[in-house]
């Protein structure tokens, strides 16, 4: 269990709940924190994060047989995505990753920690790496600028939404036009002592802000657009958590067929939501098209700009056109789609021409 932040005794400090549990979803005004945030003028709690790191000389080179994504040459202070998948290619866990030259450290959601310690430590074998879950000692706070003060902190700068190396886009729109571009991230890592004396008397913004930015930037979340069946392939993840050119690892058979030869099965779409109800839909309402059931709301926020959105992931058949329907028990919103992942994402191989964006 998540022990509580320090800094939920701040005045108007309201505790999240479901995964965010442990730390405040807003401070008594969830807008005016939403706007400091993206202005980079609050900062926002994230020590409910899980800390894991991975120390000793073979730490890059291990990770590099495990994952997803090409390490071996990460410098100190360089920021990456890895996944960590199954043998079909579904994503078991899903890490931000920065090398201070001695220690991998892996920020992952709460509840990721002590399982994916768990996992490493049974695939260590006799390799020179020491694995250590260090949640209870280290916080994360976030911000969508740099912060002068805490130039000494290591910090993960989030890779999206650029193509990395090895990577490769499935959205619809070039990566100068992304929305994501207007989100830039940052997560600092804080002995969990220092949280309070850190942050000092800089606002606060809470996770109602931190996830409204997150949805307008088409950024997935494990546990949220995420499911036991989710490849990296339907919510574009190949962009900044797989190289598609590294060694053998385990799901690349899955990884490169479907790029390669098919097709995603669902693909992540970013919803405009009716904004002239005074509700929103919860996280998990299924997505409507006429009668027929084709997706699943996993995340929803009301944006300080364009009111309520959500991210849903969708069957890839649906027409992008199509306008859908999001059922919250009885009650129905209308709901817009703005394609994220292209519905002919994938099957790269003999592809003269189209939007997709190859790799760098």
């Amino acid at each position: 269990m998540t022990t509580p932040s320090p800094l939920l005794s701040r005045p108007g400090a309201v505790e999240a709940a479901g995964a965010d549990a442990g730390v405040a979803a807003h401070y008594g005004e969830p807008l005016r924190e939403q706007r400091a945030l993206a202005a980079g003028t609050a900062v926002v709690d994230l020590s409910h994060r899980g800390v894991v790191t991975v120390s000793g000389p073979d730490r890059l080179t291990w990770l590099n047989t495990l994952s997803s994504q090409q390490v071996t040459g990460l410098q100190p202070r360089e920021s990456s995505e890895l996944l960590l998948l199954s043998v079909q290619g579904r994503i078991e866990f899903d890490a931000r990753v920065v090398d201070d030259g001695g220690t991998t450290w892996l920020i992952v959601e709460a509840a990721e920690a002590g399982p994916l310690a768990e996992w490493l430590n049974k695939m260590k074998f006799t390799l020179r790496v020491e694995i250590s879950d260090v949640s209870g000692d280290w916080a994360v706070l976030g911000s969508t600028k740099e912060v002068a003060d805490w130039a000494g902190l290591l910090a993960w700068r989030d890779p999206w939404p650029h193509v990395g190396a090895g990577g490769y886009s499935y959205a619809v729109v070039p990566e100068e036009g992304h929305p994501g571009l207007e989100r830039p991230w940052i997560e600092y890592l804080v002995p969990a002592a220092e949280l309070e004396q850190t942050v000092g008397d800089r606002p606060l913004a809470g996770m109602m802000a931190a996830e409204a930015l997150r949805i307008a930037a088409w950024r997935p979340r494990l546990g949220a657009e995420t499911d036991d069946k989710t490849i990296p392939h339907e919510l574009d993840l190949l962009r900044t958590a797989v190289h598609l050119a590294k060694g053998c690892y385990k799901g690349q058979e899955t990884i490169a067929r479907v790029h390669n030869l098919g097709h995603p099965p669902r693909r992540l779409v970013f919803l405009q939501l009716d904004g002239s109800q005074h509700t929103m839909p919860a996280p998990g309402s299924q997505v409507l098209l006429g009668e027929r059931k084709v997706g699943t709301v996993t995340s929803v926020a009301q944006h300080y700009e364009m009111g309520p959105v959500a991210l849903a992931v969708i069957k890839r058949s649906v027409a992008p056109d199509e306008m859908l329907t999001v059922l919250d028990g009885e009650e129905p919103y209308t709901a817009a789609q703005e394609v994220i992942v292209a519905p002919d994402a994938g099957q790269v191989v003999g592809r003269q021409t189209g939007f997709l964006r190859g790799t760098r």
